[in-house]
């Protein structure tokens, strides 16, 4: 969702720089051609006397309108949507926030799964209500092997003050080959 917005944000703002350069040279134009009566680049001499006989009820306007708020309306929800997100953890007294990333908590988490014997390599994904970690074990992967990458988990989220504590899921996978 983030990258949406940035992509909107890039393409609002090329827009936007290319309707303030045309604006800058037809105002240009405008001075430096006192007597002559249409713009250099935009006709909008031409456009004027058209737009100035176009009702508000006339077909093309409310439809327009309806047009441009409705995409008001999902550009505004693209933003609310792609606000960062982070968890919220307790502060030494009430009236102290502290929160941290989940890529911060997602490093802690993937440094102790690590940390686990039998363990080759972990990616783990963090959110402020669910941590995943997909760990790769040497060779085949022992079944309590699962029941102790979550224990070691659940003990790092014991230590940490989190404000609300997230699930934890673990897929531990086998990795062939030697150690």
């Amino acid at each position: 969702m983030r990258m949406l917005l940035r992509l909107l944000g890039l393409l609002i703002g090329l827009c936007m720089a290319a309707a303030g350069v045309l604006i800058v040279i037809e105002v240009i134009a405008a001075w430096l051609r006192r007597n002559v009566v249409t713009g250099l680049v935009v006709p909008w001499h031409l456009w004027r006397p058209q737009v100035e006989m176009t009702s508000w009820n006339e077909a093309p306007v409310p439809g327009i309108a309806i047009s441009v708020a409705v995409l008001g309306l999902l550009l505004l929800l693209v933003g609310l949507l792609a606000r960062r997100s982070h968890i919220n953890l307790d502060g030494p007294a009430p009236e102290i926030t502290a929160v941290t990333a989940p890529r911060v908590l997602a490093r802690l988490v993937g440094t102790r799964v690590r940390g686990t014997d039998d363990i080759f390599s972990a990616s783990v994904t963090v959110s402020p209500r669910h941590v995943s970690v997909i760990a790769q074990a040497w060779g085949a992967a022992d079944p309590e092997l699962r029941d102790v990458v979550r224990a070691r988990v659940e003990e790092l989220l014991d230590e940490l003050p989190l404000h609300r504590r997230p699930r934890v899921s673990v897929l531990v996978q086998e990795r062939q080959g030697t150690r």
